[in-house]
Formats: C-alpha cells, structure tokens, sequence
C-alpha cells in the first residue's frame, strides 16, 4: 500500500512569462513546474452530497477496514515518536538529505516509475497560499471537518519552516483537494483551470489513482527550476478520519519539498512502513532544515551535506553522534 506519493516530477515548463499566459502549450520536463496565476473561488460542499457509486462505496470500505487492520497493528502512530525511536543529529542530517534531495519517482514515457533518484534541493521561495477545495460528493460535516484541519495543519507547517504559508481562497497556489472516485473522473477541466497547460501524464496521475495509492501531491515551478511556484494535492474523499488526516500531513508536508521517502527516517511519516500517521518532531526538525536560508534553492546533494549535518547539530543540542 502506498499511504502518499509526491509527484515533483516530469510536470510542466511555462516559458518565461509569469503572470501573462503563455502563447502556447508548456511541454512536459523533468521537475516540478508552472506559475501562479489568479484562480476562481473554491467550490463549497454542496449541502447534500449525491449518492456514491457503487465503485465508490467500496473504497470507502476498503479503506475503512484498511485503517483498522493498520491500527490493530500499532500502525499510524499520532505520537510524533518517544524512548522507542532515538536518532542522532548524524542520522537526522542523513534522512535530510534522502527525503529533501532525492526524487521518489522518475519520468518513463508518459508515466512515472518509482525509483530514487539524486535531484536538487527544491522548495518555495514566495509565499504559499492554501485552498481547499471540495468534489461534490463530498458531505458538507466532513468537508467543514478538513477545512479546519487543513487550516490548523497549514499554521503548524508555518511555525516549522518559518516560510509563510496561510490558508485562503485569494489567488490560490497550493490547491488542496479531497475528492472521491466519482469526483476525479470529472475533474479534468478544473484540473486545467487550476493548472493552465497541465500535462496528460500529471492528469492521468490524479484521475486514475489505483487502489493502493491513497493520495497524491504535484508540485510546479516555472522553466524547470528548484522553485516551486504551484502544487496540487488530492486526497481520497473516501478515507476515514485519519487515513485523511495522514494523507493531509504528508501530502502538503511533501509539496513544501520533501519529495522522497526513505526506509531509514524513523520517527517519520516520510517512510512508507506506516508506522508514523502524522507528522513528527523529527518531521518538523527536516522542514526546518529545508527551509533554512543557508540553504539554496537548487543546491546538489553533494552541496547540501556539509550544510545539513551543521544544522542537524544545532538542532540536536550539538549531541553526540
């Protein structure tokens, strides 16, 4: 099962232009891409959703007893780690550098294939402005319940970066969206209005998600650079409470620039072993490392180490490793 995946590549290139669309279509390029330009508002949930499918009320099953059966094995952890999961300032310099600086998926033809890849370090240099947006199927209590969430989330991510990221429907660029199997089907025209240009590989990505991947975020940034400038995160209207809390915390966690997960960063939800459902300290410790000023936007991993394992001990106390 795959709890979040972050798609940070092979998204589109818009020339030169910023906020004037371009005059003709961007091609697809490896990394993320795109620039922001005004949105219309977010779509409110509607006061009464309209009857699932039957292809959706399975999932909404499905992924119920998934929750359950990952619960009964002490799974999706909401402690953020204790005495169980030690690391030092040397691992956390490491896991910085595999979850930052390497990209969990490749280009291949039109679609994507999971392998880690050295990248550049990528992250938003202006302002993030989140809106969340609802599919019709979505029921008004549980829509309301995520927009709170997502807001309260958004302000956590705020603290720990010290980027600022608030929540608002003005000229949105990091569209958060929760929408069912039925929605997605659908949603490709406003796919195209969120994302002027958008590629068939990235819409593809999110209206054809298979079962076992349970959210997805797409990031963008304008003629191939480390900047991101737009993001999208989906995430599955039919999961239960928390599998929906965990899609939020990694997916938007992920489009702020940590791409990649990695089997050695514990406790994390940057890991796919499912352990951790949302969000730890050592989590917060990598956003803040990510958007450090001595770090720049663009460096190699090679460039990066030295400057990693420098804030890794300041923030570890200077402890030993």
């Amino acid at each position: 099962m795959i709890r979040a995946t972050a798609l940070l590549v092979g998204l589109l290139a818009l020339g030169a232009c910023t906020q004037r669309a371009p005059d003709s279509a961007p091609a697809e390029v490896t990394r993320p891409v795109e620039r922001a330009v005004p949105q219309p508002a977010a779509r409110p949930a509607p006061a009464a959703a309209p009857t699932p499918s039957a292809k959706s009320a399975q999932l909404r099953t499905y992924y119920t007893r998934l929750q359950n059966d990952l619960l009964a094995q002490g799974l999706l952890r909401g402690d953020g780690g204790g005495p169980d999961t030690p690391y030092t300032d040397t691992m956390l310099a490491s896991n910085f550098i595999q979850v930052a600086l390497y990209d969990e998926y490749v280009a291949d033809g039109d679609g994507l294939r999971a392998q880690a890849t050295p990248s550049r370090l990528r992250r938003w240099d202006q302002p993030i402005r989140m809106s969340v947006e609802f599919g019709p199927s979505v029921p008004a209590g549980q829509a309301a319940r995520d927009r709170t969430g997502v807001a309260s989330y958004a302000g956590r991510l705020a603290r720990a970066t010290g980027h600022p990221i608030r929540v608002t429907d003005e000229d949105p660029n990091f569209h958060v969206l929760f929408l069912s199997e039925d929605d997605r089907a659908d949603y490709g025209d406003r796919l195209r209005q969120i994302v002027p240009g958008i590629g068939p590989g990235s819409l593809r990505a999110i209206q054809n998600l298979p079962r076992e991947q349970l959210c997805i975020v797409i990031a963008f940034s304008e003629n191939g650079s480390s900047s991101y400038a737009k993001a999208v995160a989906v995430i599955r209207a039919e999961h239960p409470d928390l599998l929906r809390t965990s899609c939020v915390h990694e997916e938007l966690a992920q489009g702020l620039g940590l791409a990649n997960d990695s089997p050695q960063a514990r406790p994390s939800i940057f890991n796919d072993d499912e352990e951790f459902g949302l969000l730890t300290t050592h989590d917060e410790m990598l956003l803040k490392m990510l958007y450090d000023p001595r770090f720049t936007t663009g460096m190699s991993p090679a460039e990066a180490r030295p400057i990693a394992r420098q804030i890794a001990a300041e923030l570890m106390g200077g402890g030993a490793s």
